[in-house]
């Protein structure tokens, strides 16, 4: 009998809370495979009494899960390994398996992103200037590296020696002085190669076998389905498919293997980055979100844009995704506020218009059209996580309930879960995922 396999998918702009969700249902899992992205993703993990600031490794690694880094992904050798000493220092052995032919990001790269992102002007992304984007750009135009190469000084040599000098041409020409060294990149990727060797594998075979075995394998995505680089707000996001979609070709699982997909939605908007944001709040409300929110960025520390609830948005990334339920995260976030603000639809040349626009150009001319509904007061985190420990919706405020009632009614997709605080503990339950 094949196992489940179930794909988390942020269902707005990241940072909805995948990393918390991802450790909290990985306790019925047997493994964890991250699938798209890079070390641009921040998941932040409270387990064991302890904070865990993720980047590349799936969120699952504090339960000594085993975990995948699939193919679909652009790994830094460097920070991987930061991880996984992070991991060690805490009594931890990572149960790791890298893909094979997972791409990696080289220190060109890491130079090109900066430099392109410059010479974009108002049409950059806002990227976090990890290299992710130009190794993307590499593996469609067939100059990656991958995992593999670092296992051969000599392979690694070979295809490095080949596009060294097309990279200290490009970043010359975007005005950079630095000049790109072929030993030292040689000898340390060399080294890299040799560290992760007994973690490197053919990941798909891996998760199909596991599958086939009956084990229970969790999906996990990076940032969220408004970034992705086909369905999301082009150029305004990230270098891979950050929805449901990404995940048969992240990890070499078919679509048909995919038994349930769960959506995250933060209880209000909030992003990284440029583009357009139609409910974004650059006032007092804002500020006091971000701020009980804990908003700033895992990997930059840069404040995030926050706004109002955009069930618009929400419902495109139902299309895309078509998740069995949703899990709604940072309710707490929105303590003391009144009233409360959702967005239905929005309003363009008089009209009403209830689908998301993909393009940016028309996003940026909408005026949202809202409910109000009353907010709730303060508790303390304590008194959230007892609220949460009675496993029991009732316990919530009835305001909180009546904007989740609002929230589901709104976009169409029933709620498996309620968040109200960063610890594990602080999640009411209400469908199992498993």
């Amino acid at each position: 009998m094949s196992g489940k396999a179930v794909a988390i998918v942020g269902m707005q702009w990241g940072d909805e809370g995948k990393g918390k969700l991802v450790d909290y249902c990985a306790e019925k899992a047997d493994v964890v495979v991250r699938y798209q992205g890079g070390n641009n993703a921040g998941h932040t993990v409270v387990a064991k009494g302890k904070k865990f600031k993720f980047h590349l490794l799936p969120s699952g690694a504090p339960q000594e899960k085993e975990i995948v880094i699939g193919n679909g992904c652009v790994v830094n050798p460097k920070v991987l390994l930061e991880e996984m000493a992070m991991l060690r220092a805490e009594g931890i052995e990572p149960k790791l398996r890298i893909s094979s032919t997972a791409h990696v990001i080289m220190p060109y790269h890491l130079l090109l992103d900066g430099m392109e992102e410059s010479h974009k002007g108002k049409f950059k992304a806002g990227t976090t200037r990890q290299g992710i984007g130009p190794t993307y750009s590499d593996k469609a135009a067939r100059f990656g590296i991958r995992i593999w190469d670092l296992l051969d000084k000599d392979i690694l040599a070979e295809k490095v020696e080949k596009i060294l000098p097309l990279k200290q041409y490009m970043l010359s020409s975007l005005g950079c002085e630095e000049t790109l060294d072929f030993n030292a990149i040689i000898d340390v990727y060399s080294d890299y190669g040799q560290q992760l060797r007994s973690y490197i594998t053919d990941t798909a075979t891996f998760i199909n076998n596991c599958l086939d075995e009956g084990k229970n394998v969790l999906f996990e995505g990076a940032q969220g389905t408004l970034l992705g680089i086909d369905e999301g707000m082009y150029p305004f996001g990230t270098s891979s498919n950050a929805s449901a979609l990404g995940v048969p070709a992240g990890t070499g699982v078919a679509p048909t293997r995919i038994t349930s997909i769960i959506g995250i939605v933060k209880a209000y908007t909030s992003r990284v980055g440029e583009g357009p944001l139609p409910t974004e709040l650059l006032d007092e409300v804002g500020n006091q979100i971000r701020e009980q929110g804990h908003e700033y960025g895992t990997t930059t520390g840069r404040p995030r844009r926050i706004g109002w609830l955009d069930t618009v948005a929400i419902r495109y990334a139902k299309m895309v995704n078509q998740p069995n339920g949703v899990v709604v995260t940072l309710l707490d976030a929105l303590a003391d506020i009144n009233p409360l603000k959702i967005c239905t639809a929005y309003e363009q040349d008089g009209e009403l218009v209830d689908a998301w626009p993909i393009q940016a150009e028309i996003l940026a001319k909408v005026t949202p059209v809202y409910v109000e509904l009353p907010g709730w007061g303060s508790r303390t985190e304590d008194e959230w996580l007892e609220i949460a420990r009675q496993q029991d919706m009732d316990a919530l405020p009835q305001e909180m309930r009546d904007y989740l009632a609002k929230m589901e009614e709104l976009i169409g997709i029933p709620v498996y879960a309620v968040s109200i605080g960063p610890d594990r503990e602080a999640t009411i339950n209400i469908k199992d995922v498993f």
